[in-house]
């Protein structure tokens, strides 16, 4: 994975760093934590404007969390509820996950939105209760994008700051990636196998 991330970045530049966050916030498992800490050290060797992979990443990452919020959006609760129980179990989902994540939601509202944006695992999910529960446009993308910029920023100065030690890190990053990858995929399959057993 750490691979495929950053021969993309080097081929790709600025515009590379908005696609994968971009994509990272579609499908999870490309991982900002790789993406920006690298683009940074990339900016550190003068390869790329640590401005521009700022800007590029936050916009990446606003892009894909105003998609799910039109996924919202354009669904509704009920319609949500019904494909959870005919499909939730392929995405390890209950209704009861969703009764937890839109109570959440409604408890912490806009705080939800923008410290959402920093915490991994959740920036992906946060926007579909924003859609769900009609949270204004305006005010969610506001949020999602001064949470995507601190988030951004501080993992794109890890990268830069890290500079010369970046290729021992490389070294040992790539095979804690695809592990981190392989157990996502068995804690899905056990997960799946107690949905089967429960039914």
């Amino acid at each position: 994975m750490f691979d495929v991330i950053t021969n993309g970045l080097s081929a790709l530049g600025s515009l590379g760093v908005a696609l994968l966050m971009l994509l990272e916030n579609v499908f999870p498992p490309i991982p900002s934590e790789l993406v920006m800490p690298f683009a940074g050290y990339l900016s550190a060797k003068g390869q790329l404007s640590f401005v521009a992979i700022i800007l590029m990443g936050t916009l990446g990452s606003v892009g894909g969390a105003a998609l799910w919020y039109w996924v919202g959006r354009w669904t509704n609760e009920d319609r949500l509820r019904r494909f959870i129980s005919a499909y939730g179990r392929w995405l390890t989902l209950t209704n009861t996950d969703l009764d937890r994540a839109l109570a959440w939601f409604r408890r912490h509202g806009a705080g939800a939105v923008f410290f959402g944006r920093m915490v991994p695992g959740v920036r992906t999910l946060i926007s579909v209760p924003a859609g769900l529960t009609r949270m204004p446009m305006l005010p969610f993308l506001l949020y999602s994008a001064v949470g995507s910029l601190l988030w951004t920023t501080a993992l794109a100065l890890a990268g830069y700051l890290l500079r010369s030690h970046f290729d021992r890190v490389a070294d040992w990053l790539n095979p804690i990636t695809n592990g981190i990858l392989l157990l996502l995929l068995a804690v899905y399959l056990w997960r799946l196998v107690q949905s089967f057993l429960r039914s």
